[in-house]
Order: C-alpha cells, then sequence, then structure tokens
C-alpha cells in the first residue's frame, strides 16, 4: 500500500512538471519584444485565468504576467493623472456624486468641486479619506 501511494505521488509530480514544460513549450518565459509578442502573452495568461492552476502553473502564470508589465510601462507608458482626473474617474466609475463622497469622507462638497475643477489640489488628509472610501493606494494620487 505504501509502494502504491509514493507511486501515485510520483506520477502527479510528473505530470505537473509535463504540463509547466508544456506551458515553456507553448509560450517560452523570455522577455517581450513587440506587440505582437505581447498579444501572444495576453492569449496565454487568458487562458489560464479560465481554470485551477497546479503550483507551478502559478509560478508561470506569475513570472508572464511580469513580464507583460514591464513590456507594457516601457513600450506604452502611462502618463501621469492629475488628481482631479483621478477622482473623476473613481467618481464616475463607483456611480456617485459629489455630494455622496463629501458625506461618506467628511470633505466639503465645496473642496471636492474645486479639486475636480483643478483649483485646488489634494492635501494629505484629502488623499487618505479618499483612498479609504475608494479602497485605494493612495499613490494613485499625484500629491
Amino acid at each position: 500500500m505504501e509502494r502504491g501511494l509514493l507511486m501515485a505521488i510520483l506520477n502527479q509530480l510528473e505530470n505537473a512538471r509535463d504540463r509547466y514544460f508544456d506551458l515553456i513549450v507553448r509560450f517560452p518565459l523570455r522577455p517581450i519584444h513587440s506587440d505582437e509578442e505581447l498579444e501572444g502573452a495576453v492569449k496565454m495568461v487568458d487562458s489560464l485565468l479560465d481554470r485551477d492552476l497546479a503550483p507551478d502553473e502559478a509560478d508561470y502564470l506569475e513570472v508572464l504576467g511580469d513580464l507583460i508589465e514591464r513590456y507594457e510601462s516601457e513600450a506604452h507608458p502611462m502618463a501621469p493623472v492629475s488628481d482631479a482626473e483621478m477622482l473623476r474617474h473613481l467618481i464616475e466609475a463607483k456611480g456617485l456624486s459629489q455630494t455622496e463622497i463629501s458625506s461618506a469622507t467628511g470633505i466639503a462638497d465645496s473642496t471636492i468641486s474645486e479639486i475636480l475643477m483643478g483649483r485646488r489640489s489634494l492635501n494629505r488628509s484629502h488623499i487618505g479619506k479618499l483612498a479609504r472610501y475608494f479602497n485605494v493606494s493612495p499613490g494613485v494620487f499625484a500629491f
């Protein structure tokens, strides 16, 4: 019985290794140098997100995600977003009004209006309150 269990474990390990090597053959883990390679990497990620992954497959996915992020940040950098643009986006994404944000955060409605119009900047207190309310990192704001 013990020998049978050992053989089953060895078979599982070999199957996991085979799945990992199959991923490497389908899309090797190497730096991405073009949008065409990026497209292939994204397709591979999409195919992996649709199922439960073995630990080796999850590691592959993590490394591939890092390669995608590196290429995108170098080839397609995003311009910095102003506090007003970020706040506007968060408000629209949640489908909220300025008054609702004001009530929930304790930031005066007039202050939120001035920030959205670009007449006023966020201070540390505003950033903390808004980050907690929207459940985002304070770093999304440009302070």
